[in-house]
């Protein structure tokens, strides 16, 4: 849960700002002529809040130059805010102790938002030191906050008499969370313990900055040079455009550049029929992050998790894992080790019958050509799986693509199930200055015609921007300060070569429906604090309503509405539909067994209780094998989706978090049953949907946001159906390392 105290108070901007500008030279009464005035600078526009509508950012006048003074001037301001409330000499008051917290550090919140917002989706050398220059500035800054003794004897003093307050029930969650925030962040620590805390807390920042930074040049550097188009036999046309654009960018004129991905598995090797360009593109992927490079991240790996031990333990808790699960919906280590213990055994067990399959395909094409057989390898996996799913589905990607013009189905998709599902309508704009000439903004509008949001789509993949999907707010919804969303939905679709339409794949497809299920809760957030605005409820819980709006990507009325040729406009034939629904649990067996790989390796770093047990630099991919090992989730045809190295979700946000995924799948697929049961794209659902559950953030405990939208606690069957995973007896939970 992102925390709001990076918000400061509105009133002290005006000063702010004219603090930021320098006053005229004073004229000499004794000259004759007026000496030249000193140029004024421009004020800075992260000093205030945003002219544009709903406060949208004012991409076209801020300088990168603006962030340094604007985060310097936020910190300032917040500090004197934090100053005044624990100087005053009334008692505790809801008012002017919690209240008064939410309202600091608006210049501070605006100014960052805006800059963590682009230096994932436009970095650039600039952002880049500054980035690292302010990581351990802002962790400090924090510290200051929450460390403070006289600010949180305030908070507890709250805290202990709620119940005679006569709060309303957000306000007092909110009284609570506060009061939670500050104990984990050591508040009852002694001033020695504080000392080392803010220690930790200052080389974490710095740490997981160079991480990111690491991965992410990593992954350009990295890209793979083919030397021939004869080398790419089997690529698609438009990604063999691609690359050669790509090449081209980097004067490599003749020659061919295919990019990776923040992931283990990548594309292209689910069409490349040249096997050693395949190894070529797999091994180096694999490797990122451990080569002992510039960007080798295994002594920081270690670094970091020493240190999150350290500091787990410092507050009480056995582990980093513990710490970090213990205000989320899971609470415990052992019920996500129950979870994922319970779905291991079935993913594995479909994923070695797929690899069955695969093999016998591999042994047949070998025999046909009189040449041995190969076992088969992680390269090998997804061009044979996309044989198979064509030999069994009669289809394959290259078919389905024409029907999937990434604008069409945005705007006739995704945008059309809003529709109908809460009346929504969109209105592209082009009018507000945007960071990238490719990002698309539209206006969104209830059903009654009143302005709900702000909405920003950048879809495309480039070297400047970090891998995944995601959506963030740069204005957050709350009714304390009288602001309203403005939020953006991040792909990495490969960008076209001029001129081509952007054709997806139906997974891309998929995930442009997800992040727009993020958006919908950003936007229709109805909440008083900024605390509980939009996404602002525990991690494990933040991926479960944009997983249900994935359902929306197949349902029949929405599919008939935007998989049409993007040249002909005919719909998409019923058979090849048909077909695409037959083979949605195909590989689910490879695609379970890669994420649970995953996701059981954070846990097993984040379940180290002790420091002298974290691997040193050397130790790390041992210890990674060791641990998968041990889960029995180790079979090397597939590997972890990510790789310890470059695992940028458990070095950010993510820590012990990853299992979230699965977690709110379960959420999902429960409440998907639910709806398809009630009428399914309906506006009553659509309506209770958003009522019980999308505009409440985190006003209201998380679980029971579920139970009153469905009206019954989870049940795992519904994923397991989904999954097509036979359920198999275990004997408990996962292996702790």
């Amino acid at each position: 849960m992102k925390h709001p105290l990076a918000l400061a108070l509105a009133t002290a901007l005006s000063t702010l700002a004219l603090g930021a500008c320098h006053a005229p030279t004073k004229p000499d009464a004794q000259a004759t002529v007026a000496p030249a005035a000193k140029p004024v600078p421009p004020a800075n526009p992260l000093l205030t809040p945003s002219p544009l509508p709903l406060q949208y950012p004012q991409f076209d006048k801020i300088a990168d130059t603006d962030f340094g003074p604007a985060f310097d001037a936020g910190m300032a301001a917040q500090l004197e805010e934090i100053a005044a409330i624990t100087a005053n000499p009334q008692a505790p008051s809801f008012d002017n102790t919690i209240v008064a917290m939410e309202k600091s550090g608006q210049t501070l919140r605006r100014a960052t938002g805006l800059f963590y917002n682009l230096v994932g989706a436009d970095t650039n050398d600039a952002r880049k030191k500054i980035q690292v220059e302010y990581s351990p500035k802002f962790a400090a800054h924090r510290d200051a906050i929450f460390l403070n003794p006289q600010l949180f004897a305030r908070v507890q003093s709250l805290y202990e008499q709620r119940a005679q307050l006569g709060l309303d029930a957000e306000s007092l969650r909110l009284v609570e969370r506060y009061y939670d925030d500050f104990v984990r962040d050591g508040a009852k620590l002694s001033d020695t313990d504080k000392a080392r805390l803010k220690q930790i807390n200052g080389e974490l920042a710095s740490l997981g900055t160079k991480f990111g930074q690491n991965v992410l040049a990593e992954v350009n550097d990295s890209a793979i040079i083919v030397d021939t188009r004869e080398e790419l036999a089997g690529l698609p046309e438009d990604a063999i455009a691609a690359a050669a654009e790509a090449a081209k960018a980097r004067k490599l004129e003749g020659k061919f550049v295919l990019a990776l991905q923040n992931t283990t598995g990548q594309p292209p090797e689910t069409y490349l029929s040249n096997r050693a360009l395949r190894q070529r593109i797999h091994e180096t992927s694999v490797a990122r992050g451990s080569r002992g490079n510039a960007w080798d991240n295994t002594s920081i790996v270690s670094q970091i998790m020493k240190l999150r031990v350290e500091r787990a333990q410092m507050l009480g808790y056995p582990t980093y894992a513990a710490y970090s699960l213990a205000n989320q919906t899971a609470k415990t280590t052992e019920a996500v080790n129950k979870m994922l213990g319970q779905l291991a055994p079935p993913a594995v067990a479909n994923a070695k019958l797929e690899a069955a399959a695969l093999q016998k395909l591999i042994d047949a094409e070998q025999k046909a050509k009189g040449q041995p057989s190969f076992k088969l390898q992680p390269w090998d996996w997804a061009y044979y799986a996309e044989k198979v799913r064509k030999q069994k589905f009669a289809f394959d990607e290259a078919q389905i693509k024409p029907y999937l013009e990434a604008r069409n189905v945005l705007e006739n998709g995704v945008f059309y199930a809003a529709g109908q599902l809460y009346g929504l309508k969109f209105k592209q704009r082009t009018d507000l200055p945007v960071y990238h000439p490719d990002v698309l903004v539209y206006d969104v509008f209830n059903e009654d015609g009143t302005q709900l949001a702000i909405f920003l789509e950048d879809m495309y993949a480039r070297p400047s921007k970090r891998g995944g999907a995601w959506m963030n707010a740069y204005v957050s919804q709350n009714k304390l300060l009288g602001t309203m969303p403005v939020v953006a939905n991040h792909l990495n679709i490969p960008k076209p070569p001029a001129g081509q339409p952007t054709l997806m794949t139906w997974d891309e497809t998929n995930t442009m429906f997800h992040e727009f299920g993020h958006a919908l809760h950003g936007m229709f957030s109805n909440v008083t604090y900024p605390y509980f605005a939009g996404t602002g409820v525990p991690r494990d819980f933040v991926e479960f309503p944009s997983q249900v709006n994935e359902m929306w990507a197949d349902w029949p009325s929405v599919l008939a509405n935007y998989a049409r040729h993007y040249q002909s406009g005919e719909p998409m034939p019923k058979a090849l539909l048909d077909k695409v629904m037959a083979a949605a649990r195909f590989n689910e067996g490879f695609r379970t067994t890669e994420y649970l790989g995953a996701a059981m390796l954070d846990q097993n770093w984040h379940q180290i209780d002790s420091v002298d047990k974290v691997p040193a630099a050397d130790g790390v991919m041992a210890f990674e094998t060791a641990a998968l090992k041990g889960d029995g989730i180790y079979y090397p045809p597939v590997p972890p989706r990510y790789r310890t190295p470059y695992f940028s979700h458990i070095m950010s946000g993510y820590a012990a978090g990853y299992y979230s995924y699965i977690w709110s799948e379960v959420l999902d697929a429960d409440t998907v049953a639910w709806i398809k049961a009630h009428g399914g794209l309906t506006r009553a659902n659509g309506d209770r949907f958003r009522d019980t559950l999308l505009s409440r953030g985190g006003s209201k405990d998380a679980m029971q946001l579920f139970r009153d939208f469905t009206g019954h606690d989870p049940d795992i069957k519904p994923l397991l159906e989904r999954r097509g995973l036979r359920v198999v007896p275990t004997k408990g939970g996962k292996t702790k390392p």
